[in-house]
């Protein structure tokens, strides 16, 4: 299947559509950082490439051809708890109707769309019904379901809508609901043996074959995300400091700043840390570059390398982005992009 990848920034949609064997005809992002971070990634010879989607005009998208889909994570800070929340009266929000006029004049046979959890609740329901009165009025029957990265292979709590838009006419089966916590990026699944509790049931008693994959982590007995500390100034939950027997909050789009999530680190060796103002990134062999938090306790930032980790991006794509970008820039691209794991388990239903 042939698709379109608008708002691509460092490409989430696409590794998670290829994973999945579809093929991507071009793509379009505004952002200089991301669209290298992007172009050094994937080989995007011979593709359309675009910019600024309102540049774009109606005869150079027909000249596009053909498409199967139409991938987009359309610009949520009009929608976010975290922004302010102006919805379509922020040009931000108003991008959606970019995808629009785009599925208008190529008419694909699915939309993949994917945008905050706030944008359900925005305005009291009525930005989400605009945009499914949009895509009901264009022609496309719309399925959502909420989904958290933490249940599809990577240990970070970020839940997002997605959205699948399906050509009426066209054919093709429901895509939603289906849960995460089965591994369906993968393959393999987890493959139960026995339960170890005296009643022989309870999901903290199963125990799963070494051939299969591990279960989705619950919040129950401690594997949740917990709070040990919290450092000063703190703003929201980039001041909050999580033990790392849990889960990640969501990345954010930090931009520096002291904003990067940090982890917590106990000492060992030489690396018997001190009291600072906040640690850089670690390296292997400087002590100093640890920050007490508590008695027994160190912490040290994320690394980019990490925050790539948490969305599901290979290293090698990791290692190829590194080498155009600076870390500032790669810690923002993390935090904007979409979990690919989430990416390829939906598309592989497509």
């Amino acid at each position: 299947m042939k698709f379109l990848d608008l708002f691509a920034g460092i490409g989430g949609f696409r590794l998670g559509m290829e994973g999945a064997g579809h093929e991507c005809v071009g793509f379009c992002e505004i952002d200089p950082f991301a669209r290298k971070s992007y172009k050094a990634i994937h080989d995007t010879e011979g593709e359309f490439e675009f910019h600024d989607i309102t540049a774009v005009t109606d005869d150079i998208v027909r000249g596009i051809g053909r498409v199967d889909a139409i991938c987009g994570g359309f610009p949520c800070q009009a929608f976010s708890i975290a922004g302010k929340r102006r919805g379509f009266e922020d040009t931000r929000g108003t991008l959606f109707f970019e995808i629009a006029r785009f599925a208008s004049i190529l008419r694909p046979k699915y939309l993949f769309l994917e945008n905050v959890t706030g944008l359900l609740s925005h305005d009291d329901g009525n930005t989400f019904e605009t945009i499914l009165c949009t895509l009901e009025e264009l022609g496309y029957d719309a399925e959502w379901q909420v989904f958290n990265s933490k249940n599809f292979g990577v240990p970070q709590n970020r839940e997002r809508v997605f959205i699948i838009g399906h050509l009426r006419g066209a054919g093709g089966r429901a895509i939603f609901p289906f849960g995460g916590n089965e591994s369906e990026a993968s393959s393999v699944n987890t493959k139960r043996v026995g339960n170890v509790n005296p009643s022989g049931h309870g999901m903290n008693g199963e125990v799963y074959s070494t051939e299969g994959l591990s279960p989705t982590i619950t919040t129950n007995k401690g594997e949740g995300i917990k709070i040990v500390g919290v450092l000063q100034p703190n703003f929201n939950q980039s001041g909050c400091v999580y033990d790392p027997n849990g889960i990640c909050p969501t990345i954010r789009t930090m931009q520096g700043g002291g904003l990067e999530p940090k982890i917590i680190q106990r000492g060992h060796g030489f690396n018997a840390g001190g009291e600072h103002d906040l640690a850089p990134t670690l390296t292997r062999n400087s002590w100093q570059e640890n920050n007490h938090l508590s008695d027994g306790f160190r912490i040290r930032k994320l690394t980019p390398r990490e925050c790539w980790r948490l969305q599901g991006f290979p290293d090698w794509a990791f290692d190829k982005a590194q080498a155009v970008n600076s870390n500032s820039q790669l810690y923002k691209q993390a935090g904007n992009s979409v979990t690919v794991n989430v990416i390829e388990a939906i598309a592989r239903r497509i």
